[in-house]
């Protein structure tokens, strides 16, 4: 966005310096795997303030949870909330915090209530289409939620699915032996394995190797000899 348009990027306070120096580790990219290409910021947006964009007032909140410093975006004369991960239409962003032991299923519920006490028509989320039925989307992440709680290896299981399938959109096409390279490198991964997945699969390659044959089955990733496929 920044190469192509010029679009000044702006980002929260807590991250500010970790974009600047580019710490891939601060940033999590280096624990969860991922790539991203390095920019620049313009400036820093905190929760409670506001700007003017798209002739809209929008105004930050602070939405905790998937990331301790995620924010959202509402535009109250017109009642468009810019959800980012802090809810989608059937569910919410993986809560890292839990994967590491630290809280954060309460700052999920925390923020669902916040949700809900604002005048939103309509939500645009950071993953899927808009929607307009708010209350629905509530009541099906706040059961997402308990079933997490009640749970947290369920939570760790969904987390470490995602992170495969992020990956594997990544590369579009990728060896086995170069996916099991990737387990080996990652630590969201070892972690989350340390946690919850020991009692059942002796290393972290055979537990998401497992996770690799259900979202096959699952038909989100598809197998070609000895490659993965992204669909």
């Amino acid at each position: 966005m920044q190469r192509a348009f010029g679009a000044p990027v702006i980002v929260p306070p807590g991250n500010a310096d970790a974009v600047a120096s580019w710490d891939t580790v601060r940033l999590t990219h280096a624990t969860t795997g991922q790539r991203s290409e390095r920019f620049t910021h313009a400036g820093t947006l905190a929760a409670g303030e506001s700007f003017v964009a798209g002739g809209r007032r929008w105004d930050a909140l602070a939405a905790p949870g998937h990331d301790p410093f995620s924010l959202m975006l509402f535009d109250a004369a017109h009642g468009v909330l810019i959800s980012a991960d802090a809810l989608w239409e059937n569910g919410f962003g993986v809560v890292f915090p839990e994967i590491d032991g630290e809280p954060g299923f309460d700052d999920i519920g925390a923020v669902l209530d916040a949700i809900e006490r604002l005048p939103v028509r309509v939500v645009i989320p950071g993953h899927g289409p808009p929607f307009t039925d708010v209350a629905a989307a509530l009541t099906r992440s706040r059961s997402r939620l308990a079933s997490f709680k009640r749970a947290p290896e369920r939570h760790a299981r969904h987390a470490v699915k995602a992170m495969i399938k992020y990956h594997v959109m990544e590369e579009r096409r990728i060896a086995h032996d170069e996916f099991l390279q990737w387990t080996a490198a990652t630590p969201f991964l070892q972690t989350a394995w340390r946690r919850f997945g020991k009692a059942d699969s002796d290393s972290p390659a055979a537990w998401c190797t497992r996770f690799v044959d259900e979202l096959v089955a699952a038909g989100a990733l598809v197998r070609d000899g000895a490659f993965v496929l992204d669909c």
